[in-house]
């Protein structure tokens, strides 16, 4: 089986992007699960979304919620009364979902990558390559890769190109390489149910 028959690719120029029903900014899905089950069923969803102002984040119950800054100056959140200063690009901030939060632009309009988990169904683990990894996807998971700056290459022979914000999605076991040329999110849902 080649890589492009393991990998769904999934290219940034064909996601649609929908406004935040709060007009601060607008959301592009990269890919959730079960496919098509909204905001209000997904087990897993992880999306870029364009923060153009402040305000509150959507409250999210039950859910786990990973943040990562990758263009912009960054931002202040406040969850639940205490902030946390999101502000170096690549370094992922793991917040609940269930928490009261505040964003609070530092210098401009920003872009932000989110991985949200319904607790108690699925756990992941968000990594950041920026070097020649081999990725794993487990026989009882899901792997989804981001390129989020500058571009990568999954495979070897028969490898899928991945430019800036294009994905790949896997829950065929084994293993792949990947050589990042920027930075690559590598992200592994494990169900826990």
């Amino acid at each position: 089986m080649t890589t492009s028959e393991r990998f769904q690719v999934l290219r940034a120029s064909e996601r649609p992007a929908t406004a935040w029903l709060n007009g601060g900014g607008v959301t592009r899905e990269v890919a959730g699960f079960p496919a098509g089950s909204g905001l209000d069923r997904f087990d897993w969803r992880v999306s870029l979304a364009d923060v153009a102002s402040a305000g509150p984040f959507s409250p999210f119950p039950g859910i786990d919620r990973v943040i990562t800054l990758v263009e912009g100056a960054g931002m202040a959140l406040t969850v639940d009364g205490v902030e946390q200063r999101v502000d170096t690009p690549y370094r992922p901030f793991p917040f609940s979902g269930d928490a009261t939060t505040d964003c609070r632009l530092l210098a401009g309009p920003v872009v932000d990558f989110n991985v949200m988990t319904r607790r108690g169904r699925v756990e992941a683990t968000v990594d950041l390559a920026t070097a020649p990894i081999t990725v794993e996807v487990p026989a009882e998971g899901t792997v989804l890769l981001v390129c989020l700056a500058g571009s990568a290459v999954l495979g070897g022979t028969d490898a899928v190109e991945l430019a800036r914000y294009d994905a790949a999605l896997s829950a065929v076991p084994g293993t792949h390489g990947l050589r990042p040329d920027g930075v690559t999110a590598v992200i592994t849902f494990r169900t826990t149910r």
